[in-house]
């Protein structure tokens, strides 16, 4: 076996991220030459290489590259990440620098990697001392998706863990990779380029200020006052950014510079983005490289490593990477902006072939330190590492499999005065995101459900939540509002056509089931006010909720008319919206899934049931079977409609983010169905979904916190969502009333194993 066989004995496939040749930017440089490194270094290694592109159609990629990224596109992120996951790749290493990935600071990138389950390696091309508070915000999040990061300079590491607390142990430094080429007496190159007779100072690299030119073109009159056959030589086509922005302009007026200076003839600009071979020669066909740049946190330079790596004798200024690798006499350091020095030192070099091919020397044997098959064995044993210690998948829930008795710990938790709050930080309200009528609608419904809540307890709850949905009605606009700040302020005039909908929902169930009068009596009247409302929604959800709320009134009074106008006409509505999308594989009342799914299904089976109508109990069963095989996993477990996949058009459903809502709602769907035909397989279909909370899921992860009644706002590619907002908690809990209500009316129904098996 070759030792390249018996490194990749348990990693032989990775996805690379970062940009890619021929997008003309060092960063592709960088990610082409790993790719290379890796392939030289272990070719049997698969590389499926992820290109961001910031002018979609404009690059011709070449095979190795498996699909190109829109930087502004939110959702090709997405798209990557499911490609990745359906690769069979076991770990994503990362090219990361500022402006490349879309979103404030590059954010859509921490949406890739939190929706990816795999191991990531993230290389910093950039660590900033003073970040933004999007720029922190964005590295922060690497640092916790990250299994290791690498640095290219010991600066790197020290600002990681003292500005963002990274720690120790995640941390690897490994250098910029360079060539490895032979150590090669300048002038036997230097003929190809018309450069007979020059002692030639260079520089190369994408032309942008900010790498002090300037610096060099003002030291070359004291310099070719003592060396009149010097010649400073800068390669690079200028920034495509700045390209965009001014054109030529800079590099007109670097020429105009060297014209002011008297250099002109002394200054020569080569306008190209040269392949790799071709810069190596001209690189090794200089003297002397410089790099005047004049930023000092400069954390890399790709360029001062190629110099290194090929055996230059460097001048530089002391930003962060050239004191590393320049330091113990590996070059020269003077500071920034001083053209002066830079004219001294380069004379000095210059004037002693002796001393400038002893520096050369040293910085050569520096570069065999760092040349890229080594760059190539060191990440590939991090990786190995990292995957090998990647916690295996759990063999099963941790929780006991018996339904949890509802319990309205966490929603008291959740609530004051006012209402109920939307939104947590891990269990803790967050009170800067207020409140919402949707959350408030179901805590009512809750406080309706809930046979276990004692009686002063219910009605003191009831009552604020009455009494926010009450306030939030507004007569002029004849419309609910939903959003309220914590200070008690409205968001808006009107809400949204669901929240509204959902509102009438809550009115009708508190109007038959409120165990007092007084609170059936409010609801009813809120109910006949404003149900009307409902006739001018558009959204099929909202018309759902209206229905759930129109089927409860009629169950407390059947010959309520507006109850029953709502059911029929939007029963109506229901059935000419599936005519129309339904597709042989695709059995749904629109062309694609969103959330609160089965509501739909459950508005037609308890309008049948209301309306005695058995061809709307048909179609929501038939419905809620699609629905139901949509959320079944392989495995036969229950899978809720990630939130990926909403408003994707005739798509199968994607895994993720699951959200405790649409459990919920296909339980009580089920129930609605069980009540209509009284079919046992309901019992078990809704007993199915309801596992999901306890563990039974893709990740065999718990939502549940059994303790106190919370439940975690969702499962993703890399674990729980470990806050608890309201819409989570509240789920659980009126999924646990459904359970308990199902349970008591088919108590010969084997348990939980069963309902899996």
């Amino acid at each position: 076996m070759t030792r390249s066989a018996d490194v990749l004995s348990s990693v032989d496939h990775i996805a690379l991220i970062g940009n890619f040749l021929p997008r003309k930017c060092g960063l592709a440089t960088y990610t082409t030459d790993t790719f290379t490194a890796l392939k030289g270094r272990f070719p049997d290694l698969k590389i499926d290489v992820y290109a961001m592109d910031d002018h979609p159609g404009r690059y011709v990629y070449p095979p190795e590259v498996t699909m190109s990224i829109p930087e502004q596109d939110r959702i090709a992120y997405s798209e990557a990440a499911r490609a990745i996951e359906l690769s069979g790749a076991q770990a994503v290493w990362v090219q990361h620098e500022y402006g490349i990935y879309g979103g404030p600071a590059g954010e859509h990138l921490l949406a890739l990697l939190d929706r990816v389950t795999i191991p990531v390696i993230v290389t910093l091309h950039t660590i900033l001392e003073r970040p933004s508070a999007d720029e922190r915000r964005v590295m922060e999040g690497l640092l916790r998706r990250a299994a290791k990061i690498i640095v290219m300079a010991e600066r790197g590491r020290e600002i990681l863990e003292r500005v963002y607390g990274a720690s120790a142990r995640t941390v690897v430094m490994i250098p910029h990779g360079v060539p490895d080429r032979e150590f090669v007496e300048p002038d036997t190159l230097k003929a190809q380029f018309g450069w007979e007779g020059k002692q030639v100072i260079f520089t190369f690299g994408l032309l942008a200020p900010g790498k002090g030119i300037e610096t060099i073109i003002e030291a070359m009159p004291a310099i070719t006052e003592k060396h009149p056959d010097a010649l400073y030589v800068v390669l690079g086509a200028t920034h495509p950014n700045l390209v965009a922005h001014e054109g030529e302009a800079y590099r007109d007026r670097l020429k105009a510079l060297a014209a002011e200076q008297n250099v002109a003839d002394q200054v020569a600009f080569i306008d190209e983005f040269l392949e790799h071979d071709d810069l190596i020669e001209y690189l090794q066909a200089a003297d002397i490289y410089a790099t005047p740049y004049v930023n000092p946190a400069q954390i890399t330079s790709g360029t001062l490593s190629y110099a290194v790596g090929v055996g230059k004798a460097v001048v530089s200024t002391p930003y962060v990477h050239a004191t590393e690798i320049l330091s113990d006499g590996h070059g020269v350091l003077v500071d920034f902006g001083d053209s002066e020095a830079f004219a001294r030192e380069i004379n000095a070099l210059l004037g002693s072939d002796r001393n400038r091919l002893r520096l050369s020397q040293r910085a050569y044997e520096r570069g065999r330190t760092m040349i890229w098959p080594r760059l190539a064995e060191r990440a590939m044993r991090e990786i190995i590492g990292m995957v090998a210690a990647r916690p295996r998948r759990i063999a099963g829930p941790s929780v006991s499999l018996a339904p949890l008795d509802p319990d309205f710990s966490a929603v008291e938790r959740m609530s004051d005065s006012t209402g109920m709050f939307q939104h947590a930080i891990f269990s803790v309200p967050d009170r800067r995101h207020g409140y919402c009528i949707d959350d408030n609608a179901r805590a009512l419904m809750l406080t309706c459900k809930m046979e276990s809540l004692a009686d002063d307890t219910r009605d003191k709850w009831m009552t604020i939540y009455e009494s926010f949905l009450q306030y939030a009605w507004n007569p002029e606009a004849r419309r609910f509002r939903n959003f309220m700040r914590f200070d008690r302020t409205w968001c808006e005039e009107v809400g949204s056509e669901d929240s509204n909908g959902r509102t009438l929902w809550a009115l009708g169930v508190t109007a038959r089931d409120a165990r007092h009068a007084k609170h059936r009596d409010w609801a009813v009247a809120m109910f006949d006010m404003t149900a009307s409302l409902a006739f001018e929604l558009g959204s099929p959800r909202a018309h759902g909720f209206a229905m759930l709320g129109a089927a409860a009134i009629l169950e407390a009074f059947p010959g309520h008319t507006l109850a029953r106008s709502i059911l029929t006409r939007f029963s109506a509505e229901l059935l000419a919206l599936l005519e129309e999308a339904r597709r042989p594989e695709w059995e749904w009342f629109e062309i694609v899934l969103a959330y609160d799914n089965a509501r739909l299904p459950e508005a037609l089976l308890r309008a049948g049931k209301s309306l005695r109508r058995d061809d709307l109990i048909a179609c929501g069963k038939a419905t809620l079977d699609w629905i139901i095989s949509q959320q079944t996993s392989p495995e036969g477990r229950f899978r809720a409609v990630g939130s990926e996949s909403f408003n994707r058009p005739y798509q199968p459903p994607l895994p993720f983010d699951q959200q405790p809502l649409e459990a919920q709602a296909t339980i009580e769907a089920c129930e609605a169905a069980f009540e209509a035909t009284g079919e046992q397989r309901w019992i078990d279909e809704a007993m199915r979904a309801y596992l999901w909370y306890l563990g039974v899921n893709d990740l065999d992860l718990p939502l549940a916190t059994v303790k106190d009644g919370g439940c975690f706002d969702g499962l993703m590619p890399t674990g729980l969502n470990r806050n608890q907002g309201a819409e989570s908690i509240l789920a659980l809990q009126l999924a646990s009333c459904a359970i308990s209500g199902l349970s008591k009316r088919a108590e010969s129904v084997a348990g939980p194993d069963r309902a899996v098996a």
